[in-house]
């Protein structure tokens, strides 16, 4: 099952470290001061008075079949506590906030340091009161020597992680009808016993005692999941009745196979994958790679020694921007996955036939280009709003709010626009491009083709064209 979790386990990692250290990658910057935001179970009696929780429950359906093994794997980071501190004339050592090296600047930080927890059972041993895996960590401390230039011992870094325990407890019950199918119920919880007292009940005091970005492997040696997201039409009564909190269940691995699940506290779709031209872990959530490397890389010298001097993970992120190719960083400025994707009948293409077989779509254009479908014309096409059919030249007066808007169209709200084309999407969606009335860059908008858009219900007609 270790191998079947090898494709999954990328994915994973993703999550594992989702936000562990943003861009500029330096413990300084604001945004990476409150840390660990995703799958953080905290200890109970911390979390009982406060919106974070202690535990996460998954459930999902499988199909076993005869003397089928269930591996499971729990994964998570536990918060690792560094101090600096420098030595002395007097050999002794002091904390300090910073410590200075030609190569980096060592500061405080918390380090997060991966652990697991795997267990394998017998399926038919997870009915009634299933099994239960304790686990616990023990507080330990650790010492690392700094060295200067010269060879020489200038510090230390001290490293601390507190106790930590928890349960992962696997439960299985069987559906009712004809098929032999079960739901299956993974819990994981923090037991920790750790009770804040005064100062120490802030967050920061609660994170080394917490399991951090928790997740879970399932594995089926024999048999299937079932996917909660699309399920089969016998089962999609048991699928909507499962109760997943705090975490989401997916099938995961490689396409086309069902037996792995990847429980993530963040949501994700069937058979996730990391996008094959990523060149490597960027830890920073909803950005993009070329732009996380473009900005990395025009970091200034010593906005690098403190990343570098950050995390060993930060560090890697330097070394990684610093030494992109630029044949690899062509590769981040986007794919389109979807030209490779050919529809019509079945039968043998030619290697670079990418033209999809849409009515009205000029093989010899490409189907993204508005010239190869003669079907749509933004400039003559004409849409009723209100019983009256405007189109481009009409006027209308801006209304938008009917729908999720931001403030820029907010301010636009009873200005009279200019429509200056409809235009379909591929959803059959229909959008107005307009150009606002007394704009004084009106002519270079047309000029560029650079409008502002609006839906059909968020105008209304002043005059027909």
């Amino acid at each position: 099952m270790a191998a079947r979790f090898t494709a999954a386990r990328q994915v994973a990692d993703a999550v594992l470290f989702e936000g562990y250290v943003l861009y500029p990658y330096r413990a300084s910057a604001a945004k990476n001061r409150l840390r660990w935001q995703f799958g953080v179970l905290v200890p109970p009696h911390w979390g009982a008075e406060r919106e974070e929780h202690s535990f996460q429950r998954t459930e999902c359906l499988m199909e076993p079949r005869s003397g089928a093994r269930l591996s499971a794997e729990l994964r998570f980071l536990q918060a690792q506590r560094r101090t600096v501190q420098r030595l002395g004339p007097d050999g002794a050592f002091g904390t300090v906030q910073e410590l200075e090296l030609p190569d980096r600047v060592l500061v405080p930080w918390d380090e997060g340091v991966e652990e697991s927890i795997t267990a394998v059972v017998d399926v038919a041993a997870l009915h009634g009161a299933g099994c239960t895996i304790p686990f616990s960590r023990p507080a330990r401390e650790e010492t690392e020597p700094v060295y200067g230039a010269d060879g020489e011992q200038v510090g230390r870094l001290v490293r601390r992680c507190e106790e930590i325990e928890g349960l992962l407890r696997l439960t299985a019950t069987e559906l009712d009808g004809p098929y032999a199918a079960l739901r299956l119920t993974a819990t994981v919880e923090n037991t920790s016993t750790w009770t804040p007292d005064g100062a120490a009940a802030d967050r920061d005091a609660a994170l080394p005692r917490a399991l951090v970005a928790a997740h879970l492997l399932l594995g089926i040696d024999t048999g299937s999941f079932l996917s909660l997201t699309d399920p089969p039409e016998w089962a999609k009564g048991a699928a909507a009745a499962c109760r997943n909190q705090h975490t989401w269940p997916v099938l995961a691995g490689e396409p086309g196979r069902a037996d792995v699940v990847l429980s993530s506290p963040i949501i994700l779709e069937d058979h996730p994958a990391i996008a094959p031209e990523s060149p490597g872990a960027l830890y920073d959530a909803l950005e993009i790679d070329e732009i996380l490397a473009l900005r990395t890389a025009a970091l200034t010298d010593q906005e690098k020694r403190e990343a570098r001097g950050t995390d060993p993970r930060a560090a890697e992120v330097i070394d990684l921007a610093d030494t992109m190719p630029p044949e690899v960083l062509e590769r981040l400025h986007g794919a389109v996955r979807a030209l490779r994707e050919v529809t019509g009948p079945p039968g043998p293409a030619a290697p670079d036939d990418l033209t999809p077989d849409v009515p009205g779509l000029h093989p010899e254009t490409p189907w993204w280009d508005p010239e190869s479908d003669r079907s749509v014309d933004p400039v003559r096409d004409r849409v009723t709003v209100e019983g009256r059919s405007i189109g481009a030249g009409s006027r209308v007066r801006l209304c938008p709010g009917k729908r999720r808007t931001d403030a820029q169209d907010l301010f636009l709200h009873g200005r009279s626009a200019q429509i200056e084309a409809v235009l379909h999407d591929v959803d059959g969606g229909v959008h107005l491009a307009v150009t606002v009335e007394g704009d004084p860059g009106a002519d270079i908008r047309r000029e560029q083709g650079r409008f502002l858009y609006f839906q059909p219900d968020e105008v209304a007609p002043l005059e027909d064209a």
